[in-house]
C-alpha cells in the first residue's frame, strides 16, 4: 500500500517543558525564547518537538526551565 507509514515512522519525539521562574526581569531574547516555546506563565507545561531549535531555546534559558523526556 501506498502512502501508508509504518506506527513507529508517526512517532517524533516530544520533550516536556516546564517554566520554574519568573521571565519578569529577564533579557528580551530570553522573553522571546520562553515565548518561541509555547510558555506563558510560570509552572505551566508545554510538549515540544524535539528539533534543533527548541533545543537552543532550551538550552539559552535552562535556568529558568525543567525539561523531561518521553
Amino acid at each position: 500500500m501506498i502512502g501508508v507509514w509504518p506506527i513507529a515512522m508517526n512517532k517524533k519525539k516530544m520533550l516536556k517543558v516546564t517554566l520554574i521562574r519568573s521571565m519578569h526581569g529577564r533579557i528580551k531574547k530570553h522573553q522571546a525564547c520562553a515565548r518561541g516555546l509555547g510558555l506563558r506563565r510560570m509552572h505551566q507545561t508545554v510538549e515540544v518537538l524535539d528539533t534543533p531549535e527548541n533545543r537552543g531555546m532550551i538550552n539559552r534559558i535552562s535556568d529558568m526551565l525543567h525539561c523531561e523526556t518521553e
